[in-house]
């Protein structure tokens, strides 16, 4: 069963859906947005091994190369399906916590 989320990224407006299926050794992204740039970061096949790192990470390099702004949600949200589609964030326990936060404080 593939892995999906819903990003809510109210500051500037858009709901992304990202869809992620482990294939061999390579996970298949898929993101349904409005937004312009999160679009050319649809159908990535990702290689597993090369979402270890924060530096050298194959979604954060594509980020970067599509100028995304460092506050994006999108980027996060991809590596927390990456790891769920790898084995190392529990579907389970992802699905019962709901959601994960930023919250703005005065």
């Amino acid at each position: 069963m593939p892995s999906n989320v819903t990003v809510n990224s109210r500051i500037c407006g858009f709901v992304h859906k990202v869809h992620g299926k482990l294939e061999g050794k390579n996970i298949i992204i898929d993101i349904e947005t409005p937004c312009e740039k999160i679009k050319k970061m649809s159908h990535m096949e990702i290689p597993m091994m090369e979402t270890m790192d924060i530096k050298d990470n194959y979604v954060m390099n594509k980020a970067q190369e599509l100028q995304c702004t460092p506050i994006c949600l999108v980027p996060c949200a991809v590596l927390h399906v990456c790891r769920m589609e790898a084995g190392m964030l529990s579907k389970t326990l992802a699905r019962k916590m709901g959601d994960v936060s930023i919250e703005f404080e005065e």
